[in-house]
């Protein structure tokens, strides 16, 4: 089950029957199936509270996965930063909801056993975003 829910902000509007369908598709070119997912849209002050108590991280980011992954079955909370996805696009020139959707999905890569903080890694992750995308 996907689900998606927010804190202290309106809903982005997406389409959520659409999105469901998109992740489970992901999700199975990576040979996973979905398990419970949820996400967490908030704003940036969310973000870093989140970011400091569970990860001691002191910055803002767009995207927090806590993976809760069972062999192939895919599980975790994703928690979005509406504010600094806005500000993502802004900064690359990419319209806001493309940009949401490729944090949408970056998550759920993250849970496939993608990274992107290794050398390297950040340009697989982009490759995976972009090959996903062209699935939404």
């Amino acid at each position: 089950m996907i689900t998606f829910q927010t804190e202290q902000i309106e809903m982005p509007a997406i389409n959520q029957t659409k999105i469901r369908e998109w992740v489970k598709a992901v999700a199975a070119s990576y040979g996973k199936r979905v398990g419970e997912i949820a996400y967490f849209f908030c704003d940036d002050e969310k973000i870093l509270e989140v970011n400091r108590e569970y990860l001691q991280h002191d910055y803002y980011t767009d995207i927090i996965t806590f993976d809760y992954c069972e062999r192939n079955r895919l599980s975790g909370d994703l928690f979005i930063s509406l504010d600094t996805v806005r500000s993502n696009a802004e900064m690359l020139g990419t319209d806001y909801d493309t940009e949401l959707h490729r944090v949408i999905i970056h998550g759920v890569l993250h849970l496939c056993g993608i990274n992107d903080k290794g050398p390297g890694e950040r340009e697989i992750m982009e490759e995976a975003e972009n090959k996903a995308l062209m699935l939404l």
